[in-house]
């Protein structure tokens, strides 16, 4: 099983922690650092930035907003990224949520699954060296009655893995059939029949072998031997998770923890959050919905969950260590330790 890690927001006077951090996860071992955008900085200014300091490790959009960008520029700057990284680029999409796509980017959010797909298959268009002629349900190149004509990039192609961040059935589904990774959240190992079931049949349906998707999935992790005071610690987050990462109609992470079986709780924390409760919210989480979904505790308990995640058939385990405080001394320790966790059990 490969680590990932995340690329923390960029701020004034932090690039050269930031790029110590990757050249960290580098020489460690670390296979990719993914960058991520919500409303924060963009997910791709950082990767630019960090490809000249690094030789190795993968760098990718963790994710970019399909609703961000058109399409082609979405491939043009992979296309550029790739460049930049000699080949070490990962393209991460999603469709992020209601809250963010329609009140930062004042766009529609659906049909949010036929935007993913439709911006994929430009992409792959462009990757492979074609003109631009493609005609969807949300996009139609060139656009119909202009003055637009056929375009060809000008770029050699280019052979960059594509990676969607999916939670619902049908985007897993997808997921399975075209993507060359899926980049998972809300995942259990305990539970994996929750995401697993709809990438093995999307997979299925397209004549495929699911072993042949990374299937990377993200876990916060914290160590400790106190693990009530590490359970007290990250509740808030879940609560956030299920109240705020999604509106009162739409919450695919919340989703995701439904088919876990943890419905009647997750909708209770929901309302407590979005009535204004947010401690009473937090309170309502149960423990199951923190070990079975992080990995805490002492190096034991943490090696532990190490092993179930790669015995559900976890391929990369991407870390969030924001638990041991911003991004310094303690996040960097962390991921060594970590690391060494994992080669004591080579």
């Amino acid at each position: 099983m490969r680590v990932a890690i995340e690329i923390p927001r960029v701020e004034a006077g932090q690039l050269a922690l930031l790029r110590d951090w990757v050249i960290l996860a580098e020489r460690l071992g670390v296979s990719t650092a993914f960058a991520a955008e919500a409303w924060w900085s963009d997910a791709v200014t950082p990767l630019a930035y960090l490809a000249a300091h690094t030789e190795r490790i993968q760098l990718g959009t963790g994710i970019m907003q399909v609703t961000a960008r058109t399409p082609a520029m979405t491939a043009m700057t992979a296309l550029t990224l790739h460049d930049l990284t000699g080949g070490r680029f990962i393209l991460g999409l999603g469709a992020s949520g209601p809250q963010v796509v329609e009140g930062l980017h004042g766009v529609p959010f659906n049909p949010a699954l036929t935007r993913l797909r439709e911006t994929v298959e430009v992409c792959r268009l462009i990757f492979a060296g074609e003109k631009v002629v493609y005609e969807g349900k949300t996009l139609t190149l060139p656009r119909p009655g202009g003055q637009g004509k056929a375009l060809r990039i000008d770029h050699a192609p280019a052979s960059i893995p594509i990676y969607l961040a999916t939670l619902g059935p049908k985007a897993l589904a997808y997921t399975g059939a075209a993507a060359e990774g899926w980049l998972g959240t809300s995942f259990s190992p305990d539970y994996p029949e929750a995401h697993f079931e709809h990438l093995q049949a999307g997979a299925r349906e397209a004549g495929r072998d699911l072993g042949t998707l990374d299937r990377c999935v993200s876990a916060r992790v914290s160590f400790g031997d106190d693990l009530e005071a590490l359970l007290v610690e990250r509740r808030p987050g879940v609560a956030f998770t299920l109240g705020a990462m999604g509106s009162g109609d739409t919450n695919f992470y919340g989703e995701a923890f439904h088919r876990a079986g943890f419905e009647a709780v997750a909708r209770e924390i929901q309302a407590r959050w979005l009535a204004g409760d947010r401690k009473g919210a937090a309170a309502l989480v149960p423990d199951e919905m923190i070990t079975g979904f992080q990995l805490l505790g002492s190096d034991a308990q943490v090696k532990a969950r190490i092993k179930a995640y790669e015995a559900a058939g976890v391929t990369t385990l991407k870390l969030g260590l924001d638990g041991a405080g911003p991004l310094g001394p303690a996040r960097f320790e962390a991921l060594e330790r970590f690391m060494d966790l994992l080669k004591d059990d080579a």
